[in-house]
C-alpha cells in the first residue's frame, strides 16, 4: 500500500522506475573512497560459485550508487539529457555487526532508492526536499506517526555526500528515536569519481549534481512499535491490508447459512465505498477465536453480526485501537464505517504526536542532559554547529559514561544496537528561538543552532 501510494507521487516528480544488478565488482565499489569506507564493515562478499572459487570476489549491493552511476556516465552527454531521475525498488544487504532487530536493523531489507542527476546545485536540492517531504507524508499521513524533519550533522551524514536530510521518529515504549528515512544531496563528488560529465549550453564540460534518497521496510517496524499493544498490531486504516473484517456469530441455533446473505450485503456495501473488507466465514473457527485473530493482526474495525443483529437490521462495530463498540443500523453502516476509518487515522496520529511532544524537551545546561535521557526524552540543545564532530563525539562518550554510572555498570556490549549513549538525530528545520549569548551545551562556544539528541536505534 505504501508502494501503491509512493509510485504515483514520484511520477509527479518525473521519476521513472528502473532495475539494476544486485552485484558490484570490488573495483567499482572501491572507486569512491569515502563512500566505501562508510559501508566497508557491512559489505557482504560472494567468493564461491558452486564448488569453485571466483577469480575475484563480488559484493552484494549495500546501496546502488556504484552500480548505477557508471550507467549515468554512459547516458548523460548533454544538458539536454538532464535532469535524469530514476528510482528502483530493490533488496540490499548490509551485514550488521550489531544484533539485528526485525524490521529496524536487518541484514537484508527492501527499499526504494531514488537517484537523480542535475545541472545545478539548486535543482538537485529541490529534488532532495521533494523526496524528504514524501517521506514525511508516508509517516504522518499513511502511518500516523509524527516525525521531525531536519539536516544531519557532518558526522552523521551519508558517506561521500554533500549533506543529508532526514525525518526522525520516536518510539514511545522504548523512549528512543529512530531514523525514518533520508534524502541526500550528493554534490558533485560521485560525478567526479564516475566521470558523469555533460556539455552545457555554452559547450563547456560540467560535472552533474546528484541526489539519492531511500525509504525502507523499517517503516513497518516503526509503525508496529509506535501503535502496537500487548494484544498485537494496531494498524492505521490507510495502510491496513484489511480495513474491516466481518465476523458472523454462528451457533447451532443460528448456522452460517442464516447469516450469510445479510453479511454478504454488508460486505458489498463496504466494498462499494472502496473499503478493504473481508468476510470471515470460515467454519472451523468460532467467533471468539476470530476476534482474537483479527485483533492480533490489527484490523482497524471488526463488524460482528449475530441473530439479534439480523432481526434488528443492525451490526456491531468494534474499533481496534480504543475498543469502542457501537451498534449501527445496516443501511447507515457503510457511511458510518467510512467516516470512522478517517477518525481512527486522525486520532492515532494525534495520540502519537501528543506522546512524542510530551517527551521533547529543551536543555541548555549539561547537568540536565543525561537526566532527561533517563526520562526517555528527546533533547534539544544549543549547539556550536554540525561541523564540530569532536564535540559530538564528546557528548556521545560523556553521556554513555554518566548513564552507565547511573546504572552501576562499567561498560556496555559493543554488539548492542541500543546504546545508552546519546547521538545527534538532526538539526531540525523548525528551530526554537536562539537567544543572544546562548552557549553550546558541550563546548561552551557560541551556539549557532539547536540540535536534536536522543538514544537511537
Amino acid at each position: 500500500l505504501i508502494q501503491d501510494w509512493f509510485n504515483p507521487q514520484i511520477r509527479k516528480m518525473d521519476v521513472e522506475n528502473s532495475y539494476f544488478p544486485m552485484f558490484v565488482s570490488a573495483d567499482r565499489l572501491n572507486k569512491e573512497k569515502d563512500h566505501v569506507e562508510g559501508f566497508a564493515p557491512e559489505v557482504a562478499w560472494v567468493t564461491k560459485s558452486g564448488d569453485g572459487d571466483l577469480a575475484a570476489p563480488i559484493a552484494v549491493r549495500p546501496t546502488s550508487e556504484t552500480i548505477m552511476y557508471p550507467a549515468f556516465a554512459d547516458w548523460i552527454r548533454s544538458h539536454r539529457d538532464l535532469p535524469l531521475k530514476l528510482n528502483q525498488w530493490s533488496n540490499v544487504v548490509r551485514w550488521e555487526f550489531k544484533d539485528p532487530t526485525p524490521f529496524l536493523r536487518t541484514r537484508e531489507f527492501l527499499w526504494q532508492e531514488g537517484h537523480t542527476a542535475h545541472s545545478s546545485f539548486d535543482d538537485a536540492n529541490d529534488t532532495v526536499m521533494q523526496a524528504l517531504e514524501l517521506y514525511r507524508r508516508v509517516y504522518e499521513e499513511l502511518l500516523a506517526i509524527p516525525v521531525i524533519p531536519g539536516t544531519k550533522t557532518e558526522k552523521e551524514k551519508f558517506a561521500g555526500g554533500h549533506s543529508t536530510t532526514t525525518v526522525e521518529g520516536y518510539i514511545p515504549v522504548a523512549g528512543r528515536a529512530i531514523q525514518g528515512a533520508t534524502s541526500h544531496h550528493l554534490g558533485q563528488n560521485f560525478g567526479k569519481m564516475f566521470d558523469i560529465n555533460y556539455q552545457d549550453e555554452n559547450g563547456k564540460t560540467q560535472v552533474v549534481w546528484q541526489t539519492s534518497w531511500g525509504l525502507t521496510t523499517r517503516t513497518i517496524g516503526v509503525m508496529i512499535m509506535v501503535h502496537g499493544d500487548d494484544t498485537g498490531l494496531v494498524l492505521p486504516p490507510r495502510v491496513a491490508p484489511q480495513q474491516v473484517v466481518i465476523v458472523p456469530i454462528v451457533s447451532k441455533k443460528c448456522p452460517l447459512e442464516k447469516l450469510a446473505g445479510f453479511c454478504e450485503s454488508i460486505r458489498e456495501s463496504l466494498d462499494d465505498k472502496g473499503v478493504r473488507v473481508k468476510l470471515d466465514d470460515r467454519s472451523i473457527y468460532n467467533p471468539g477465536w476470530k476476534y482474537a485473530h483479527w485483533e492480533q493482526k490489527g484490523v482497524p474495525i471488526r463488524i460482528e453480526v449475530g441473530p439479534r443483529d439480523l432481526e434488528k437490521g443492525q451490526a456491531r462495530m468494534v474499533v481496534r485501537y480504543n475498543g469502542e463498540k457501537t451498534d449501527v443500523a445496516v443501511d447507515e453502516l457503510a457511511d458510518v464505517v467510512e467516516k470512522k476509518l478517517k477518525e481512527i487515522q486522525d486520532e492515532m496520529f494525534k495520540k502519537a504526536q501528543e506522546f512524542r511532544d510530551a517527551h521533547l524537551v529543551q536543555v541548555t545546561e549539561w547537568k540536565d542532559f543525561v537526566p532527561n535521557l533517563e526520562l526517555h526524552n528527546l533533547v534539544l540543545t544549543p549547539w556550536c554547529g554540525g561541523e564540530h564532530q569532536d564535540w559530538e563525539e564528546w557528548v556521545k562518550d560523556k553521556s554513555r559514561e554518566e548513564s552507565l554510572a547511573n546504572l552501576g555498570e562499567g561498560a556496555e556490549d559493543e554488539r548492542s544496537a541500543t546504546s545508552v549513549a546519546a547521538k545527534t538525530l538532526c538539526i531540525p528545520f523548525k528551530q526554537p528561538e536562539l537567544k543572544e549569548g546562548m552557549k553550546c551545551i558541550a563546548s561552551g562556544l557560541p551556539a549557532t543552532c539547536w540540535v536534536l539528541w536522543g538514544r537511537s536505534y
